[in-house]
């Protein structure tokens, strides 16, 4: 935190026990906030391919879906991030966006129920309204939160936030399937979407709520730099920066091909029920919530570029596995294995961009961040949906046939060997931020988050065994 404060005047510098209380208030409100989110993207967002699914949604109105909004977002997380150069109020940003995010849930369910017809694209424009919304509040929320935590400490910060939306996003999204599988076999089954979705937005009220007390002690602090995007990616961002970026936006082409299509292999072809299927999700989230912590300190004390290093080079294999096997609790594994992975992808990712770039540019640089990862999310979306309407179902190769329930485990399986691409040729190409402590890959090895304990685990049980 900054001791003096540019264009601000002796008698307007808050004192250092203000400062500390408006600190400790805010990093309060940050964690309150990811509960709210927990619950909204528990019980809503992760359930919106469901409902265009319910409302007879195809593959390619599924991978509009997860594209489109994304794009949308990013264009309103531009626009937030030339509004904050204008309007320095963050705290104002953040509340607007907030409260735009609670209010659309409701066309998001009444309208493709009134005009089912059109049902599955009323679904995309409300998602993407939703997702504007969301991507509005972004570059704000992140600049005023970086503010209050110091660089050594972000991971564990983030870390713990994360396992607080991790941990309710479990209860909320197997609330949620509870609710939804009440209805599933009756001609009324959009009843049990309309309560979730109702108290998604309520919820995000009450994130609104949670921000009013908080202060920003600091509004004119840290302006964004005046300077466009396209200097600042040019002459702001540096090459590791840059080249981060590439990593970035082709790792979400490549997660994309395969993301949008699990609900639809999931529900359609393995014919879960929707608990079933919030079960699945539900193991994703534990996954992330017994790691997320330790993944933090690990980031924190090995840096975040070690971080993604072992993450991209585990989370292709996520994928693959799915040809593998149809069995529920192999599925269910699957995805635990694939929460743990993902926790540290998607914290050494965040972090990593805070690390990079001066607090100044911070949010340019997350809005700059967004707009290409929301690129690379589109184009492996869309890939994906194209994907799926060519691939056979049947594969014979060297004696070898290989014939799933359908064509989807194929698709999947290709979004693993992109990301192994992806990986293999542009994590060499970034190094890290920041000083941080180095050791030998055996020792990163040892400190993984569940290797260190069930190795420490077995070297305590061994001994007692063979006595």
């Amino acid at each position: 935190m900054h001791s003096t404060l540019s264009g601000l005047s002796e008698e307007t510098v808050p004192s250092n026990s203000q400062a500390q209380r408006a600190n400790e208030q805010g990093l309060r409100y940050g964690l309150r906030d990811g509960a709210c989110q927990a619950i909204t993207q528990g019980s809503g967002e992760q359930y919106l391919s469901a409902f265009a699914l319910l409302l007879q949604a195809s593959p390619f109105q599924l991978s509009v879906l997860s594209a489109l909004p994304q794009l949308i977002g990013t264009g309103a997380q531009l626009a937030s991030v030339k509004l904050l150069q204008w309007f320095p109020d963050r705290k104002a940003l953040i509340f607007s966006g907030t409260v735009g995010q609670a209010f659309v849930w409701i066309p998001i369910v009444l309208l493709p129920l009134s005009f089912p017809q059109w049902g599955p694209w009323l679904v995309v424009s409300g998602a993407a309204a939703y997702f504007a919304c969301a991507h509005f509040t972004a570059p704000a929320w992140n600049s005023l939160i970086t503010d209050w935590i110091d660089q050594h400490e972000r991971g564990a910060y983030f870390a713990r936030r994360a396992k607080i939306i991790a941990g309710l996003s479990f209860f909320a999204l197997c609330g949620a399937g509870w609710v939804l599988s009440l209805w599933q076999d009756s001609t009324a089954a959009w009843w049990g979407f309309v309560l979730i979705f109702a108290l998604a937005g309520s919820v995000r009220i009450l994130s609104a709520v949670a921000l009013s007390p908080v202060q920003d002690l600091h509004p004119t602090a840290h302006q964004e730099a005046q300077q466009g995007f396209r200097d600042f990616f040019r002459q702001g961002a540096t090459k590791d920066f840059r080249r981060f970026l590439f990593f970035s936006g082709l790792m979400h082409a490549s997660v994309l091909i395969a993301g949008p299509f699990f609900v639809l292999y999931m529900l359609q072809d393995l014919h879960l029920s929707y608990l079933g299927y919030g079960g699945w999700l539900a193991t994703g989230l534990l996954g992330q919530l017994l790691t997320l912590k330790a993944w933090g300190q690990f980031g924190d004390r090995f840096g975040n570029k070690a971080l993604l290093s072992i993450t991209g080079f585990t989370v292709p294999f996520l994928p693959m596995l799915y040809l593998v096997s149809t069995n529920l609790g192999f599925l269910l594994a699957v995805n635990f294995l694939g929460g743990v992975i993902w926790a540290g992808l998607a914290l050494g990712l965040q972090n990593y961009v805070f690390d990079s770039v001066r607090p100044e540019e911070r949010a340019k640089a997350i809005a700059l961040y967004s707009t290409v990862n929301a690129l690379g999310w589109s184009i492996g979306a869309l890939l994906g949906s194209w994907l799926v309407e060519h691939l056979p179902s049947r594969i014979e190769w060297g004696g070898v046939v290989l014939h799933p329930i359908s064509n989807l485990p194929f698709v999947f399986f290709l979004s693993g060997v992109f990301r192994l691409l992806v990986s293999s040729s542009l994590l060499g190409t970034f190094h890290e931020a920041r000083q941080v402590a180095r050791v030998s890959h055996r020792q990163l090895l040892w400190e993984l988050p569940l290797v260190k304990p069930v190795t420490q685990f077995v070297g305590w049980a061994l001994p007692k065994s063979n006595r």
